[in-house]
């Protein structure tokens, strides 16, 4: 959630009129950051309960950037991603804006990320350094090649220099490098 608020935060603030979407139907957290607690968002579009678009577009105090708040909790958020009304409002908001941004929840714990990134032309996959294991990410990628996604990049969050093998090794050879004499 953090990358995808800061990655928004970036395309809005370079001039892109930007459109981040509470995808996380499960677990949202946008509202928290925003404060977009009771607005109207997704999951009232998606069930009928909000018929306008428009009415759950809400702007917010950074220039460019809109967001579309996840709304009440369903009891099935998977159905509500993957439903046709979900494609056409996709296809919708794509002549509106220059970018949108879905936060949707992790790949490994439910299939909403899988069926969100069937509406994406791109996917980046966040992954925890040196916390998530190499299986769950090859059970990511699976998931994602079944439903004929292909993965644009992956972002490592919560990198430093206690669990970085490349800062350590980098950090030694700097320091035999520079330490060492010539003896010329």
């Amino acid at each position: 959630t953090t990358t995808i608020i800061n990655l928004a935060i970036t395309y809005a603030n370079l001039g892109k009129k930007t459109l981040l979407v509470d995808g996380d139907l499960r677990k949202p957290v946008i509202h928290k950051v925003f404060d977009g607690r009771k607005e109207h968002g997704l999951t009232h579009y998606l069930s009928g309960v909000e018929t306008k678009l428009e009415a759950i577009i809400h702007s917010t105090d950074i220039h460019n950037l809109d967001i579309i708040y996840n709304g009440a909790i369903p009891p099935n958020p998977s159905e509500l991603l993957g439903s046709d009304l979900m494609k056409d409002m996709v296809t919708e908001l794509k002549e509106k804006y220059d970018v949108i941004l879905f936060d949707a929840p992790p790949v490994m714990a439910v299939t909403d990320a899988v069926v969100l990134s069937r509406l994406t032309d791109q996917f980046i996959l966040v992954v925890r350094f040196g916390n998530t294991d190499k299986d769950s990410i090859d059970h990511a990628l699976t998931a994602l090649t079944h439903v004929g996604t292909s993965l644009t990049g992956v972002v490592f969050n919560d990198l430093n220099q206690k669990n970085s093998y490349y800062s350590k090794n980098y950090y030694s050879y700097n320091q035999y490098y520079y330490s060492t004499e010539s003896t010329s």
